[in-house]
């Protein structure tokens, strides 16, 4: 096992950029992705419970379950790992970082709500109003890692910020 690798967290409400952020770092790391919402959907797990109105954190740790025995074959190799989600069940984050036995960089987007509806709006396929602003109530109920502020910024200034808090990598180039 090499010392450098590590996996990154990337979380944030519904059209604060993650998903772009994530696939800009993806490339400029050479790092693996994973969408945990990606997963959720493909696994029939982002069904919402009626009486908590949003996906139980036993659906997100369901999800992890289904990425870990990859992640940590990536990670043993050296590459790098990104997880792109909302992560706004802290079970779900609290399991992942408890499962995987490699240093960790995590990092908070945030933009205001208006921001995240407006980003949201010009999306192949939109969310709509009523997700981003429940998305966003629940991701803004606790930080984790490093906050990065995305509000008028470029995607390049984003991914510029959060490399600067990343390990140096000889195989990398910015």
């Amino acid at each position: 096992m090499t010392s450098t690798a590590y996996f990154i967290i990337i979380r944030g409400p519904l059209g604060v950029g993650k998903t772009t952020v994530s696939k800009k770092l993806v490339q400029i790391l050479n790092a693996d992705y994973i969408s945990i919402d990606e997963v959720l959907q493909k696994r029939g797990l982002d069904k919402a419970d009626e009486k908590e109105g949003t996906i139980p954190a036993k659906n997100f740790i369901a999800a992890n379950e289904f990425v870990l025995d990859k992640v940590k074959k990536t990670l043993s190799s050296g590459k790098i790992v990104i997880f792109d989600g909302c992560f706004h069940q802290r079970e779900q984050l609290d399991h992942l970082l408890k499962s995987i036995p490699f240093p960790h960089h995590g990092f908070t987007l945030k933009a205001s709500v208006e921001a995240c509806i407006e980003r949201d709006s010009k999306r192949a396929k939109v969310y709509g109003k009523e997700a981003a602003v429940a998305v966003h109530s629940l991701t803004s109920k606790f930080d984790y890692g490093i906050v990065v502020d995305t509000s008028g910024k470029t995607v390049q200034q984003t991914t510029k910020d959060i490399l600067s808090h990343l390990p140096q990598r000889k195989d990398t180039h910015k």
